[in-house]
Formats: structure tokens, sequence, C-alpha cells
């Protein structure tokens, strides 16, 4: 078995150092070496999107990413969308609250984290937009209808983030990794 690797990263907006197994992904590092439980563990192949993450402004699924990858990288979890909000929920939190769209709660870091990636490239989607940037997230309650209204609750409201004066930002993703809803439709 390797030796623990040290790696430094800023997680939900904190410097923070850790170390970690060299074949931990970092799924595993967040929840057990941070205790950052809200990122879910489900699949492990990246099908769910229960584990999603956003590292340097990119939406990843954390099981698919090893935990040293992210060394130096800024990592935001579900538990930082508060920071967001101030320390309270943040809009696109309270958004999910009012249209009932945490059911069973399994999915909804993800779903959430998920949104918050599209909020921050397309500030005022549509809704196939909507569709198209939660593909990835799987809802085993079916409450595909009141996420995609949340979202665009959130959008409406401003859905806590910083806009350079245009309605719409280049992408701060890999649009690549973005799954399709043609292709996977909810």
């Amino acid at each position: 078995m390797s030796e623990p690797i040290t790696i430094s990263a800023t997680v939900n907006g904190r410097d923070r150092t850790f170390a970690v197994a060299p074949h931990h992904t970092l799924l595993e590092s967040l929840r057990d070496d941070l205790g950052l439980t809200g990122t879910k563990e489900c699949c492990l192949v990246g099908e769910c999107g229960a584990c999603t993450v956003i590292v340097d402004g990119r939406s990843v699924d954390s099981c698919l990413v090893l935990a040293i990858e992210a060394d130096g990288a800024s990592i935001e979890t579900v538990e930082g969308l508060a920071r967001r909000g101030g320390g309270s929920l943040s809009t696109l939190q309270q958004a999910f609250l009012d249209t009932g769209a945490a059911q069973c709660g399994f999915c909804i870091p993800g779903q959430l984290i998920s949104a918050q990636a599209l909020l921050e490239l397309t500030p005022h989607p549509t809704r196939a937009e909507i569709e198209e940037g939660l593909a990835g997230n799987l809802c085993r309650c079916a409450g595909y209808e009141q996420i995609i209204e949340a979202v665009q609750e959130a959008a409406e409201a401003g859905a806590d983030r910083v806009i350079d004066g245009s309605s719409r930002r280049e992408p701060s993703v890999d649009v690549a990794s973005i799954p399709d809803a043609r292709v996977a439709p909810q």
C-alpha cells in the first residue's frame, strides 16, 4: 500500500491541506478525509450524478476523479452553497425547498451542484438548457418537473452568482462534458 500524499485545495472557499491515499477518489477524500458527507456515494461509475462537485468551475463526478488530481484546485461541494447565501440557504437551495424538489433527498446534492454550474454558465437558461444541464443526474423519485421548476425559479431570482454585465458568460466548464438531454432524456 502506498503512503498518503499531502495535497492542498480550496474547498468551499477555505484553504485546506490534507493527506490522501494515491488511489482514493475525490469523493472518498471529501467524505472520509474532510467529513463533507453532502456529496453522495452511489453508482461509483459516473452514471448517476449524486457525487457531482464543481472543480475549478467545472462540474465533475467526484467518483471519477482521483483526489491527487485536485491538488491546487478550487472545489465546491453542496455544503459550500450555503456560503453563497451568507450562511443561510442559497437562492437555489431555497427554490428546491419551495418547489418541493427535495423528495427523498439522495440526489439533491448532485442536482444542486449541477444546477449551480449550469446557472454560472447560463444565467437565464431555457427549459431545454436546464434539461440538458441536469441530464447527468438521476432522480429515483422521478421529481424532475419540480427540480426543473426550482432551477427556473432560482434563475428568475438571480441565483447567487456574479455576472460580468452580460446575460450569458463564456463557458467556464468544458461544455463537451455536459450531458446532452436528447441523448439521455430525463
